[in-house]
């Protein structure tokens, strides 16, 4: 299952799984390949950003994204889904709630995004098919990978991915923003500081000592960085 990732600017994490650090802010999209399906997690800030990722997996595996899961509901990690026609879109239970077409486009023209290219993005807003409650094992052909609804934490809704350990490639949890190495995690307005590290907690009880751990923004770290970032929040929140 081995493709040359590097060609497309993404990372290797394992065989059939790499990911790719976007421009401007860093945000992860990964993508993990089964034998009859394609999982996105994340799916950049734009429709183009969303396009060129599709089109980059379609040249890796040479078929189509089949499933999406969204880590949580902030502008820069989903405003790419409706790029992906027929996929279907997982994230934690109720976050359709927070994705907010005016406040997801007004957030990205903040931050950045041409005034056109947001409005695009947020009228054409694709809300997940499926929500997460507690675990999800989604069958991708050959492989299993786990949907854990692990928040909240650094939003409401945070949806992190567990991929098991196959051959020599390692487990790999994929955990959204609840975990940062380019920068001090940012809690907005929607952050539930005060169970922050508890999800860091469960992300750590999901993938063990020996997992790798892949931030939503930065570069892959370990558990000793995670459990760190943990302890961090908690004296950053003053939670006991």
């Amino acid at each position: 299952m081995d493709v040359s990732w590097e060609e497309f600017g993404w990372e290797r994490l394992g065989d059939g799984v790499g990911r790719r650090r976007l421009p401007v802010w860093d945000a992860t999209a990964a993508l993990i390949a089964g034998e009859s399906s394609l999982l996105l997690y994340d799916t950049g800030a734009t429709l183009r950003e969303g396009a060129e990722l599709r089109a980059q997996a379609e040249a890796l595996f040479g078929r189509r994204v089949t499933h999406i899961a969204l880590s949580h509901p902030h502008f820069d990690h989903v405003l790419g889904t409706a790029a992906f026609s027929g996929a279907e879109v997982y994230g934690a239970v109720g976050i359709e709630r927070a994705l907010v077409r005016e406040a997801l486009r007004d957030d990205a023209a903040r931050q950045g995004v041409s005034v056109e290219e947001a409005a695009e993005a947020a009228d054409l807003l694709v809300l997940p098919h499926h929500a997460v409650c507690g675990e999800w094992t989604l069958d991708l052909g050959g492989r299993q990978v786990l949907l854990a609804n692990v928040g909240p934490g650094h939003s409401g809704h945070d949806l992190a991915v567990l991929v098991p350990a196959t051959g020599d490639s390692p487990e790999i949890v994929f955990c959204g923003d609840l975990v940062e190495e380019s920068g001090e995690p940012q809690a907005g307005s929607d952050a539930v500081a005060s169970r922050w590290p508890a999800a860091l907690d469960r992300l750590l009880s999901l993938g063990g000592e020996d997992a790798v751990y892949v931030p939503g923004h930065g570069a892959v770290v370990d558990a000793a960085f995670v459990r760190a970032q943990r302890d961090q929040l908690a004296v950053r929140f003053g939670v006991l």
